[in-house]
């Protein structure tokens, strides 16, 4: 999957939680996330308003929903549960476990959550 292709599905199913998302699909839209956070918080320090702040958080809280739905079928894809993604709460520790499962290969066709993502 490509650059692009991974934004477009992961925006288009956007609070989905069920299926399963390929690694790439997930790690470029991580780096798109990351990529339009740098230059969100450029223009919001340059700009400095309440207003740039408001919109800062409102496009933050919609890239936390996707991230949380591609986390969820990236999770599926190597045959875990999405809810895994609470160990977010534990700081330091969760993040690398996930970061672990996240990484890890998919699990060849289909299994308790779907088809293979492809």
């Amino acid at each position: 999957m490509s650059f692009g292709q991974a934004i477009s599905t992961c925006f288009s199913k956007i609070g989905v939680f069920s299926g399963r998302a390929s690694r790439s699909e997930f790690w470029y839209f991580y780096l798109f996330v990351f990529l339009i956070g740098i230059v969100i918080n450029i223009i919001a320090g340059l700009l400095n308003t309440n207003g740039s702040n408001i919109v800062s958080f409102i496009i933050g809280i919609i890239f936390l929903l996707v991230e949380l739905s591609v986390g969820s079928r990236r999770l599926h894809d190597t045959g875990r549960s999405g809810w895994l993604q609470l160990l977010l709460l534990i700081p330091c520790v969760g993040i690398i476990i996930l970061i672990i499962f996240w990484a890890q290969p998919s699990k060849p066709g289909d299994n308790a959550y779907g088809p293979a993502a492809a």
